[in-house]
């Protein structure tokens, strides 16, 4: 190894070795453990994909969970089908919506799909033994209005349990919702297929 390869080895474990002191500094202030309120919102795809991510972890780490679909339930997908199939006894899985509101064209029947979904999510949300419940597309029940926000919010801030966490996706996350959350990320449209006319894909969409 030549000198100069030698001296930016040298360079580069000094320039990590300080990065991970600072980085230990850091993590030694960090302590304790306690349910998240997580957001999954924004106009890019990927919001509901990262929350499945979350409760396939907790599946491999044998925790109980659950999932309530506001939107969905009408459609076939992987995800429900996996966890359906492989994993029923660590992973309740309600898909409980019946498509978008243009689907239904029904406002009654949309109020009470998404309200059937709520009270269910309330009861998983309550039962301890669940460590995740992932509320998928509740937000656009929100935006709707099928369901109250502000009872949502007091329902998270004062009935769910300490170490619970719990996932809320779709765009358009309100912002009382925002505020209480503990982890908010907002995935950015830059491209999309289905702007160039493809439609969605099986095992990208759904």
């Amino acid at each position: 190894m030549t000198e100069p390869a030698k001296d930016g080895d040298a360079r580069h474990a000094s320039k990590m070795a300080k990065k991970k002191m600072a980085r230990d500094k850091i993590m030694a202030t960090k302590e304790g453990n306690k349910g998240l309120i997580i957001v999954n919102t924004g106009s890019g795809k990927g919001k509901s994909s990262a929350a499945f991510g979350m409760i396939m972890r907790c599946i491999a780490h044998d925790m109980q969970c659950a999932v309530v679909q506001f939107i969905k339930g009408a459609w076939s997908t992987g995800e429900r089908t996996l966890i359906e199939t492989k994993f029923p006894e660590i992973c309740s899985f309600y898909a409980m919506g019946e498509g978008f509101t243009w689907e239904t064209q029904d406002k009654a029947r949309d109020i009470a799909a998404a309200s059937a979904a709520w009270n269910k999510a309330k009861d998983l949300i309550r039962d301890e033994n669940n460590k995740m419940v992932l509320l998928d597309e509740i937000n656009i029940a929100l935006r709707y209005d099928y369901i109250s926000t502000d009872e949502v919010v007091e329902f998270l801030v004062s009935e769910k349990p300490p170490m619970t966490h719990v996932v809320l996706t779709g765009r358009n996350a309100h912002d009382s919702l925002v505020e209480i959350a503990d982890l908010v990320t907002e995935m950015t449209l830059i491209k999309h297929p289905f702007r160039s006319g493809i439609k969605g894909q099986v095992g990208v969409e759904f």
